[in-house]
């Protein structure tokens, strides 16, 4: 009779927290094994000892440690490790004995059992959960880990700065596993992050020497391999572990860029900031376009206030509030970032933090829909004379079309600005012919999208309107037909292959 492979997850620490399930299943084992380094003691083992049988059979696993010297490389060394084990594990399963793994936290979360339990995959098994350090760790804090429809992700403390980044922007809450020699990496991303002040550590949960305290205050020379981060819920900050408040972290403003309209075009790092943010300030259809959450403060305005706009927002955030203004596309082109920043720099708010978090362009947008015709050198124009004289705008038109690069057109028409898009048509075929393509675009990423490729000497003013952006081509730019639908590409070369060298003089 083949015999059962159980693994065991004995908690983190604390033997009394073995679940009845652990300590049962435990009991009933013929025999217990648990891992170790070469010359070490097993912490599965220390947990767990108490409710051994003294005529159970033990079997040490001694598993290669990353930091010694392999001959063959450490896959070798950890390749010839699970195979002598599984040889072993095999002999006591095939001899119809109850084969219990202990793992230290659960054993299917970042633990050595899920290895064994693959590779002894054809052998009855049996499963008993433990209580992760993740969820102890918050417990030892006394701090909620996650509320209401949060996203938790739990990450572990050896992926790259950039993984860690990339990580932290898709949640709103998290716990930093193998945290020990990585302390000094992530509380660097999160202080880059603006997480430092909800970051906490909890050392050796459950065992003799427990502590936990405040990120910013640990000693990264003592920090253990039995440490975890924990950046619990944004509700509850406290300054020490016994509840009382925190001064609260210093107000800021974070401009953000929605992107051009469609909701999957806002990039995670936007939306943790919108989610963790106060008050949402901006135009009243891009706020709209903004998730509504409890207790957050929604401030919507007129498209022509941005200088009162941009000093409420900072206002706020000098009264502590995290503000968030909201922008479509991205905040830098054509939109509140420079509003804002021209307020703090002239109006006194210096002392206020201002970010600026990068978002899609309508530009972008419009040009995968129909290819690459911004592939090569180009130029964003606004067509609106409201915050400039028309004179202005004409000169830089006609620069840019001198230059021959292509040119993504924003703010082409409104209801009371009608006949800009004839001038431009007019001042742009004085240097382009009438076959450059041009893009027609409208209420990209919208359900009203709708998208046209025509000609400069074909293109209707009359169809352009305030939601429009025009994408007009180089000299290089070429539209033709597929049959997926037509595309239009600006060639990224000029003349004959000889691009690179240093002009003759």
């Amino acid at each position: 009779m083949t015999g059962t492979l159980v693994g065991i997850g004995v908690g983190p620490g604390d033997p009394a927290l073995l679940t009845v399930a652990a300590v049962d299943a435990l009991r009933s084992a013929d025999v217990v094994c648990y891992h170790a380094k070469p010359g070490g003691t097993s912490h599965a083992r220390a947990i767990a000892e108490q409710y051994f049988r003294p005529d159970q059979m033990h079997e040490l696993l001694e598993y290669p440690v990353t930091t010694g010297t392999h001959p063959d490389g450490y896959a070798a060394a950890l390749a010839g490790f699970y195979t002598e084990i599984t040889e072993r594990l095999s002999a006591h399963l095939d001899a119809g004995k109850t084969v219990a793994v202990l793992s230290v936290g659960d054993p299917m979360l970042y633990s050595s059992y899920q290895h064994l339990a693959r590779l002894l995959g054809d052998y009855p098994q049996r499963i008993i959960p433990g209580i992760p350090s993740v969820t102890a760790a918050a417990d030892a804090l006394g701090m909620p880990l996650a509320e209401e429809d949060e996203v938790l992700s739990i990450i572990p403390a050896t992926l790259s700065e950039d993984a860690l980044h990339a990580s932290l922007a898709t949640c709103d809450t998290a716990v930093f596993m193998k945290l020990g020699r990585n302390f000094p990496k992530v509380k660097k991303v999160l202080a880059e992050q603006g997480l430092l002040h909800r970051a906490y550590v909890a050392v050796k949960v459950g065992m003799e020497g427990q502590r936990t305290c405040r990120m910013d205050e640990a000693d990264p020379a003592d920090m253990p391999y039995f440490s975890v981060a924990v950046v619990p819920t944004a509700h509850d900050v406290r300054s020490d572990l016994g509840g009382e408040d925190v001064e609260k972290p210093k107000g800021s403003v974070t401009v953000v860029g929605l992107g051009p309209g469609a909701a999957r075009w806002t990039t995670p790092e936007v939306s943790r900031a919108l989610r963790e943010a106060t008050d949402i300030v901006g135009y009243t259809t891009y706020v709209k376009r903004v998730p509504e959450r409890p207790g957050q403060v929604r401030h919507l305005s007129d498209n022509r206030v941005e200088a009162e706009r941009s000093e409420h927002a900072l206002q706020l955030a000098r009264e502590g509030k995290r503000v968030v203004v909201v922008s479509s596309g991205d905040p830098g082109v054509f939109a509140m970032a420079s509003a804002v920043l021209e307020v703090q720099h002239t109006r006194g708010y210096e002392d206020v933090p201002v970010h600026v978090l990068p978002g899609m362009t309508a530009a972008q947008a419009v040009a995968s829909r129909v290819g690459a015709p911004l592939g090569h050198d180009f130029a964003l124009i606004s067509l609106s004379n409201r915050l400039k004289p028309w004179d202005q705008v004409t000169r830089r038109v006609r620069a840019v079309a001198g230059a021959d690069m292509a040119m993504a057109i924003y703010n082409p028409a409104s209801k009371k600005r009608t006949w800009q898009v004839q001038e431009f048509k007019d001042i742009v075929l004085e240097y382009r012919e009438p076959e450059t393509p041009v893009i027609v675009a409208r209420a990209v990423g919208s359900p009203e999208e709708h998208v046209t490729i025509t000609t400069l000497g074909e293109l209707d003013p009359s169809v352009v309107d305030m939601r429009t952006m025009l994408v007009v081509g180089a000299s290089t730019s070429v539209a033709y037909s597929t049959d997926d639908g037509p595309r239009v590409y600006t060639s990224r070369y000029y003349g004959t292959p000889e691009w690179g060298e240093k002009p003759s003089q």
